[in-house]
């Protein structure tokens, strides 16, 4: 499928939004080969392009050179996260070892991280939607003028869950909306777009698969709903504002749950949508701090909230070895 044909789809989605679920899938799919898409015409017209928020640009880089053979992206909000993860995948491929020394491509700016090692791209994205958007106009670009193709991209991070056990990893189907709702809104020049948040159904079948082969720590596929913020967006009762009382916010939390949601974070609908509209093979894997039909604050110790962030690189570490025949 084209850009053309993408953005037409866009417009129908906006002026008819029930449009099918089937309908979106069948897109998606379509739209999705071994090439990355830009779906941007201006581009092909400038000489050179800066990644200001990556401080790397087209004219000064060699992005074929330094990018060109990467297959797998794997993205999380924190810098230091995303550098043991380049570590630890550095170890598991045989690339190097958790002590080694690997450089931030883009030291030049403090906005993000990037370490690569290999085949592998690790990449920080901050918080929230905002933050993630931006990194990935920036990286699907810099995929695109590195020539990769057959990417797959995967947002490893933390999440609350519902009706799981701190410490399951939810391997996520759909993103869905505060109205539980698999969409994306964006309002472009004035005019809201809604854009689909579907992610790879084989994708997922995979990583549940590795996830068994590896049998240390609970996974599911479900639904994962994306926020605007961390407070009264996910119903929490212990931010600065709160209007509501205990029972609505377990009443609504319920309600997630029986529409398939299992856990909740603040970036996954914006990273489903651009994914699609790029052509990019994608998975979100979160594990859960918390069960939140019990609680709101995250109280466990600081050695089990590590021990259980490293288990969606553990899962994703494992795929990638598996994709690569080193299982």
């Amino acid at each position: 499928m084209s850009c053309g044909d993408l953005l037409e789809a866009e417009v129908k989605a906006y002026m008819a939004p029930g449009i099918s679920n089937e309908k979106k899938k069948e897109d998606e799919q379509s739209s999705k080969g071994n090439a990355i898409h830009l779906c941007n015409p201006h581009l092909e017209k400038m000489k050179e392009d800066i990644l200001y928020h990556f401080a790397l640009g087209t004219g000064t880089h060699d992005f074929p050179a330094l990018f060109g053979d990467v297959k797998f992206v794997c993205v999380g909000g924190s810098p230091s996260r995303m550098k043991a993860f380049i570590a630890y995948i550095a170890e598991e491929l045989g690339l190097g070892d958790q002590d080694g020394d690997y450089p931030n491509i883009c030291a030049g700016t403090d906005r993000y991280a990037m370490y690569k090692v290999g085949p592998v791209l690790s990449v920080s994205h901050g918080m929230g939607i905002p933050s993630i958007s931006i990194m990935l106009h920036e990286l699907i670009k810099l995929l695109y003028h590195a020539k990769c193709s057959n990417i797959t991209l995967i947002r490893i991070g933390t999440s609350g869950g519902i009706g799981l056990e701190p410490g399951s990893v939810v391997i996520t189907r759909q993103s869905v909306d505060a109205t539980f709702k698999p969409q994306f809104e964006q309002v472009v020049l004035g005019k809201t777009i809604i854009r689909s948040t579907n992610l790879d159904e084989e994708l997922a079948k995979e990583l549940m698969q590795c996830s068994k082969e590896i049998n240390e720590f609970n996974t599911v596929i479900g639904n994962t709903m994306c926020t605007l913020d961390f407070y009264e967006g996910q119903g929490r009762l212990d931010g600065a504002i709160c209007l509501y009382n205990e029972e609505e916010k377990l009443q609504y939390l319920k309600a997630a749950y029986d529409s398939g949601v299992r856990n909740i974070e603040m970036e996954s609908s914006v990273f489903a949508a651009m994914c699609n509209l790029s052509g990019v093979r994608a998975a979100v894997v979160c594990v859960t701090l918390l069960n939140r039909l019990e609680g709101d604050q995250i109280s466990s110790s600081h050695d089990i909230l590590v021990e259980y962030q490293q288990r969606p690189q553990k899962l994703v570490g494992y795929f990638i070895k598996k994709s690569l025949g080193k299982v």
